[in-house]
């Protein structure tokens, strides 16, 4: 049956938040040195991960051997979000005066408000608990294992584990660039939330993070943005209780925010995407709407191995993306492209 929509009710949409800080940076850090399956994907070279490690203490690269094999990054991660620490003492004296089942439920990971109930049993040790919440989160790489570990581990050895990994990396790599990394971090901040005004939430998200298309969900009312550095160029994403987190990399200007020529590296990444006879052609077929290989491969005239190229170049500038097996073009990108043109040039 046809429907008539007679609703003046827009499309509910969520709210976008902002935070900073040189914790985010030290517990990210850890994260990447011991991530080693993508660590040599990072923009930092690998040579710069083994300079750290040659320098490191024992106990420290003892400790971060332990978060390698039991991933207590996230623990970090999870800590962190609880409030807004002044310092790495304030974190440190929170970790340790934290009760047994809180701790264990706030470093489990949020995996739904309908498994809230679920998540505070198995923080309490219900086994029926902790196995169905490992069940219920079988198809994420590590978390079934984590959550195993984190309902089972002595919780004396993970605050002291926790307080002392975090102290080690702040002092050993932190500390000494502290002053440049904030500077870095809040000129990402101040120039990302100076464009709530002039962007939706939808095409800010995609924005600050390079191109991430992030629709409204119904049960996330928040989008937070975390600016990070040590693990560019990827974003990555966490769910906590109703808000989406995206710690996003901080751009080419906010590295070097005394340098006014700096152009956004996103930015350049697309108008090289751009700068190509056939690849407008594709911008153009897409821009009508979504298209199969096949299909766009039949319109440009061009080999089908020719085609994919250029849409790998595409999908790498965030101008791309594939949707239901068809290649869609991010309209949201493009219509803001020119704006962000002309932010460079009025910088």
């Amino acid at each position: 049956m046809d429907i008539l929509n007679f609703t003046s009710r827009k499309r509910s949409t969520y709210q976008i938040q902002f935070e900073y800080s040189l914790l985010w940076e030290c517990a990210l850090g850890i994260a990447a040195i011991t991530n080693t399956p993508i660590i040599n994907t990072l923009e930092k070279p690998l040579e710069y991960w083994n300079t750290i490690k040659e320098n490191l203490s024992t106990a420290l690269l003892k400790e971060l051997d332990y978060v390698e094999k039991n991933n207590t990054w996230k623990t970090l991660l999870q800590l962190l979000h609880k409030k807004k620490f002044n310092d790495l003492t304030e974190f440190s004296t929170y970790i340790h005066e934290l009760p047994e089942s809180d701790l264990k439920f706030i470093s489990l990971p949020f995996i739904g408000h309908e498994f809230q109930e679920l998540r505070n049993n198995a923080a309490l040790g219900n086994v029926s608990a902790i196995t169905e919440m490992k069940n219920k989160t079988k198809d994420n790489p590590f978390f079934p294992q984590y959550i195993d570990y984190i309902c089972t581990v002595n919780l004396s050895y993970l605050r002291e584990h926790l307080i002392n990994v975090m102290g080690g990396w702040y002092e050993a790599v932190i500390k000494k660039d502290s002053e440049e990394l904030s500077i870095m971090l809040r000129t990402d901040f101040e120039m990302k939330k100076n464009m709530l005004e002039k962007l939706d939430p939808e095409a800010l998200v995609e924005w600050a993070t390079g191109g991430v298309s992030y629709k409204p969900e119904p049960s996330v009312s928040k989008v937070l943005l975390i600016p990070q550095y040590i693990y560019r160029p990827w974003n990555i994403e966490a769910d906590i209780e109703d808000t989406k987190v995206f710690y996003y990399p901080i751009s080419n200007e906010s590295i070097s925010p005394e340098d006014r020529y700096m152009p956004n590296n996103f930015l350049v990444l697309k108008y090289k995407a751009l700068g190509d006879e056939a690849r407008m052609k594709i911008v153009k077929l897409l821009f009508e709407q979504e298209r199969t290989l096949q299909e766009i491969t039949d319109r440009v005239k061009l080999g089908k191995s020719t085609v994919h190229h250029h849409l790998k170049i595409l999908r790498s500038a965030k101008l791309v993306e594939i949707v239901d097996s068809k290649y869609s073009l991010k309209k949201l990108t493009i219509r803001f492209l020119a704006e962000e043109l002309n932010l460079y040039l009025k910088k």
